[in-house]
């Protein structure tokens, strides 16, 4: 009769060693034919409807009549409500107002832009100066057109289209004033696709 000492654990022989690599190596070797982008969502095929701009700063979806010239600021789309989603980088979109000398005085949508967050030479996260009426990466520092989202200057600007110009979101504004972001197509012939860019 044998005895079993209690937390004794079997030692792993050479054989099963080497048939537990064999597996692994198996696997990694077959791994680059799995298509992982299946279990993915696509953001070219995802269905977003009439979303509202909400604002952080007030708390309140943006009104036409509220929001200042010149004015900038950083908000979430798709929204969820969740805090550690919400802020994903590549959830974060610049919403902003144009100076005057630009059209930003107008009460109407032409006043306005939303363009990606995510700085299309290595997704840093740019941000929208209202001194130099521009947007300006701080890592290696690519700058923005605000009128179109188009790079003008640093590494970004030397890349080929569609990889130099910022996606972006169209907008609609209803008779209260109350501004609404429109359904995205998100491909580069259209809104662009995030961290890509889009053909202008």
């Amino acid at each position: 009769m044998e005895r079993k000492i209690v937390g004794e654990t079997k030692k792993l022989s050479r054989r099963d060693f080497l048939k537990l690599i064999g597996a692994a190596g198996a696997g990694l070797a077959f791994t680059p034919f799995v298509p992982f982008g299946n279990f993915m969502p696509n953001p070219s095929i995802v269905s977003f409807g009439k979303t509202e701009i909400y604002l952080e700063s007030t708390k309140k979806q943006a009104n036409v009549n509220t929001v200042p010239v010149n004015y900038g600021e950083t908000i979430s789309y798709p929204r969820t409500k969740d805090p550690v989603l919400d802020a994903e980088p590549f959830r974060k979109w610049q919403f902003i107002r144009l100076p005057e000398g630009l059209g930003g005085a107008e009460n109407d949508v032409s006043s306005f832009r939303i363009y990606s967050n995510i700085c299309l030479h290595l997704w840093c996260l740019w941000e929208y100066k209202t001194d130099e009426m521009n947007g300006a990466c701080p890592c290696h520092g690519s700058i923005y057109d605000i009128r179109n989202g188009r790079s003008i200057a640093g590494p970004a600007s030397v890349q080929a289209e569609p990889s130099n110009v910022l996606p972006f979101l169209g907008m609609e504004i209803d008779s209260d004033g109350m501004m609404w972001i429109l359904p995205p197509t998100f491909n580069a012939d259209s809104n662009g696709i995030v961290g890509y860019g889009r053909f202008l």
